[in-house]
């Protein structure tokens, strides 16, 4: 029954309803449903009740193939670049410093542990993870680790997933206190965003049809045939440009398009994509390789820290030397370490209504930003 590859999507299909419902009515709310669904995917299947990584069944390697990659097209779909207008001038300077102050991070990171002992060969790659995650979110992140194939790794992956998620809340206290502390030690003038955030609507709860989710299967898949075409087509004549890469250009030029924009669908496909991938990496977890990276804890939070930490002195530092907002200081940091959704909810937090447009818009920015720079740094680094 375990090998059945009906059994095993039922399998996990019911853990992604079990994460989410968990995440929404227990106590567990206050850990994310991307972690959840991880820890879960790696009980069951440590329990054996469905194959883990000494033993991978054919339907993980469909998902890794296909179904990831998909998650992270249809989630830059949602990435309207027209509007970046709207974010301002200083909340997009501030955005871009905070993205050069996370690579500058994650090099200075490195060199304070052994990271081919922590990460082995994945060391490169990792780093661009981080690089992506840290300017922007999680799709950056998984979009770096399915080229380089960090995710059939799965309790590395794990590990640095734990340490993001215990970064990324400590920072979000963090970035609620900047804008109070900092007016106090360096007052500055406040900014005025663009206060018009009605036009920005909560796609968790999209209504969807039969014909705008087959549309998005169709372009989907169309795209992700093109990308592959594509990405053999370059190294051919010499250049090799990933095919995520190519994924992710593609969708950040279709979701220009009105009549894309239009469709219904590419929200929730995104995201019960990503849980399925995520999934699947923590069915890679077990528990012997696990252990081992449990050695490695405090240098994998040691390096997430020190990026973060980096990250945090050089955008304050620049917020200092230029007299900027504090407030947007603050959600220009959160849209990069936290992407869109908690840029949003810290606007939210220091009452400035004025910043909630423009913060979703940037955080939107790192949604597609993050991936180059992710993989810029991994290549620089010899991955």
């Amino acid at each position: 029954m375990t090998e059945n590859a009906l059994f095993i999507l039922a399998v996990l299909f019911l853990l992604i309803f079990l994460s989410e419902w968990l995440c929404k009515h227990t106590f567990l709310k206050h850990i994310s449903s991307s972690l959840l669904v991880i820890i879960l995917g790696a009980v069951v299947a440590n329990s054996g009740l469905i194959p883990s990584a000494s033993n991978p069944s054919p339907v993980y390697e469909v998902i890794f193939q296909y179904v990831a990659p998909a998650s992270i097209f249809f989630l830059l779909l949602g990435v309207n670049l027209k509007q970046l207008r709207k974010a301002g001038f200083p909340m997009l300077i501030a955005f871009l410093l905070g993205s050069m102050g996370t690579m500058i991070g994650v090099i200075v990171a490195l060199q304070l542990i052994n990271y081919e002992m922590v990460f082995g060969v994945n060391y490169a790659a990792i780093a661009g993870m981080m690089t992506g995650t840290y300017t922007g979110g999680s799709a950056n992140f998984n979009a770096v680790a399915l080229h380089y194939d960090v995710i059939r790794d799965g309790a590395t992956y794990t590990g640095v997933v734990v340490a993001d998620n215990i970064i990324t809340a400590i920072w979000m206290i963090i970035t609620l206190s900047i804008p109070l502390v900092m007016q106090k030690l360096r007052p500055h003038k406040q900014v005025i965003g663009d206060g018009n955030h009605a036009e920005v609507i909560d796609r968790e709860e999209e209504p969807i049809n039969p014909m705008s989710l087959s549309l998005m299967l169709v372009i989907g898949g169309a795209t992700l045939i093109i990308s592959d075409v594509l990405a053999d087509w370059f190294l051919g004549v010499g250049l090799g440009i990933p095919s995520i890469l190519i994924l992710t250009s593609i969708a950040l030029v279709l979701g220009q398009f009105e009549a894309i924009q239009k469709q219904k669908g590419a929200k929730l496909l995104g995201m019960f994509s990503v849980y399925l991938f995520l999934v699947v990496v923590g069915a890679y977890c077990e528990v012997g390789a696990l252990m081992d990276v449990g050695t490695h804890a405090f240098d994998i939070l040691l390096f997430t820290t020190v990026i973060v930490l980096i990250h945090g002195i050089f955008l304050i530092g620049c917020g200092w030397l230029f007299k900027s907002d504090w407030s947007i200081i603050a959600i220009a940091s959160q849209a990069n370490i936290g992407g869109a959704s908690t840029a949003l909810a810290l606007a939210k937090s220091v009452k400035r209504n004025d910043l909630i447009l423009p913060a979703i818009l940037v955080g939107s920015l790192g949604s597609g930003l993050g991936t180059y720079l992710g993989f810029l740094v991994a290549g620089l680094l010899g991955a």
